[in-house]
């Protein structure tokens, strides 16, 4: 019991030094844990590392109070759903594929995105903007809601690529991360916006990486 409440007391004051230390850059220990797991994420993405599903839905969980705090709602509602779609990229990497009745699963290969998934990721991404904005601008508090919910669902609909592993949800990802890094600078989210540059980068990354997968695969 004693060492419990001695662990519990040690961490809350790691945490408000954190917290103090971070102050001036409008940023919190929350944000910055938000921050290690974001990048571990990413890069485990990149390597195409079925980890990265469950390191991201931390990630999620974690930013889904940053953002609450920031009045970013929808992007706070975002991290909701990312855990779920998470859940769906997780599985199905791990699914992989499966050859005739062959009970030997391959890796999920990389793919380039066929005209139906692109229609549903663009589709949805366009009904769940005007719905998202249309709700939170309406919120007390909310903060630049239509854009917001342009990043969120346009983010949703490149998470759904993702999890289905097709090529071009690094475009997708770079696009919207630039866009990101301003939205978070203008909310003084400093360290958000230094992650979403760090995202920026692996997202190039990452698109040469799978498409030298692809190609390997091709090949």
């Amino acid at each position: 019991m004693r060492n419990g409440y001695r662990s519990r007391r040690m961490l809350t004051t790691w945490l408000t030094a954190l917290d103090t230390l971070l102050a001036p850059l409008g940023s919190s220990a929350l944000e910055l844990f938000g921050f290690v797991f974001g990048v571990i994420a990413v890069a485990l993405m990149v390597r195409e590392r079925i980890a990265a599903w469950p390191v991201g839905m931390v990630n999620t969980a974690i930013y889904a109070v940053v953002f609450q705090r920031a009045g970013l709602y929808s992007d706070a509602g975002l991290q909701v759903v990312y855990i779920g779609l998470s859940a769906y990229g997780w599985w199905h990497w791990w699914q992989g594929v499966r050859s005739g009745d062959a009970t030997v699963r391959a890796p999920l290969p990389v793919t380039r995105t066929p005209p139906r998934d692109a229609w549903i990721a663009g589709g949805g991404a366009i009904i769940g903007w005007l719905l998202l904005a249309t709700i939170t601008s309406r919120l007390p508090g909310t903060s630049l809601p239509w854009l917001d919910a342009a990043l969120v669902s346009g983010s949703l609909g490149t998470q759904w690529l993702a999890a289905r592993k097709r090529v071009e949800n690094w475009m997708c990802w770079i696009v919207l991360d630039v866009v990101y890094v301003g939205m978070f600078v203008h909310k003084q989210l400093i360290l958000t916006a230094v992650l979403y540059a760090v995202f920026t980068i692996l997202a190039i990354r990452g698109h040469r990486a799978w498409t030298a997968s692809m190609r390997g695969v091709m090949s």
